[in-house]
């Protein structure tokens, strides 16, 4: 008696619909994941540039001058997913801004001010803007 070898063929197709059920399940999970992980590029920055800033405070007792070259506390230049800008700046107050730049954060705007206050003042279409934090993910948690 023989014995034939191998796989047929509704075997093969479960084979490959079990995987395309866990790939559709995956890989927008993980999608959000690596998301999340570049959002922090910006509130890391952020939160650097407030030390920053306050440090160039100590030294002059004005935030006016300050994200400049050439000082304590320059803008970082070689971000990857957000460009930092520092739209105000006072003798007494600032607010530094994180943009996103690169098209899988484009849509988000954080801010930061000398009280500490988080902001996330734009996001994507999809995502619900809780705006008193810095949102990290499409329901509006932070």
């Amino acid at each position: 008696m023989r014995f034939e070898r191998g796989f047929t063929l509704v075997e093969i197709m479960v084979v490959v619909t079990l995987i395309a059920i866990l790939t559709a399940i995956a890989l927008p999970a993980y999608n959000d994941y690596v998301l999340r992980g570049k959002l922090q590029e910006a509130t890391s920055n952020l939160l650097t540039m407030r030390v920053k800033l306050e440090q160039y405070y100590q030294d002059t007792r004005t935030f006016s001058g300050g994200c400049a070259t050439g000082t304590v506390a320059p803008l970082p230049t070689c971000l990857k997913y957000f460009s930092i800008t520092c739209p105000t700046l006072s003798a007494t107050g600032y607010t530094i801004q994180a943009q996103g730049t690169e098209s899988s954060v484009s849509g988000f705007t954080f801010t930061i001010d000398e009280s500490n206050n988080r902001q996330t003042t734009a996001v994507p279409a999809g995502w619900t803007n809780p705006g008193n934090c810095w949102v990290n993910r499409k329901s509006g948690t932070c």
